[in-house]
């Protein structure tokens, strides 16, 4: 989710130290600044994961993005990823995109998310977040709706 709590001058000193400690060009682009999930139990255990290695990836509602038209994401683009709070805490870039429809999902695929230990649990978890952003922002979920599933690495982290 798109993080609207951050301090933007953070950010920016954030995304500054992280450009000249990785010897990036200042004009280096930032695609977004977000934490995961929708409850800040969840933006913050998905968080511990991605920085501890165990979470590779993340789907969303390619709905989304065309309700709030915003562009998705490409290979080789930067995210800034905060807790719940809004304080950055790493920056990964997008390494793969598969747009592919949720019921197409398998366990191959949803486990480089790294948040579950089958399938089903995959299905459960991620088709009440999309009921629930659904509701947040006006698409109504389906078995066939198209999912952005981003793989990335995390490329720093303080």
């Amino acid at each position: 989710m798109k993080n609207e709590k951050y301090s933007q001058e953070e950010i920016d000193m954030f995304w500054k130290t992280f450009l000249r400690e990785t010897n990036r060009n200042e004009t280096t682009k930032c695609l977004e600044v977000f934490h995961f999930e929708l409850t800040e139990k969840w933006a913050n255990e998905l968080l511990r994961l991605v920085l501890i290695g165990q979470k590779r990836a993340t789907a969303s509602s390619l709905l989304s993005y065309e309700i709030e038209g915003e562009r998705i994401p490409q290979v080789g683009d930067l995210s800034i990823v905060t807790d719940w709070e809004g304080v950055p805490r790493c920056v990964i870039e997008t390494t793969k995109i598969t747009i592919i429809p949720f019921s197409e999902i398998t366990y191959d695929i949803c486990k480089r998310e790294g948040e579950d230990d089958t399938l089903e649990s995959w299905v459960k978890g991620h088709a009440h977040f999309f009921k629930e952003e659904g509701k947040q922002i006006g698409y109504e979920f389906s078995y066939n709706m198209p999912v952005v599933f981003e793989d990335f690495k995390v490329v720093y982290q303080v």
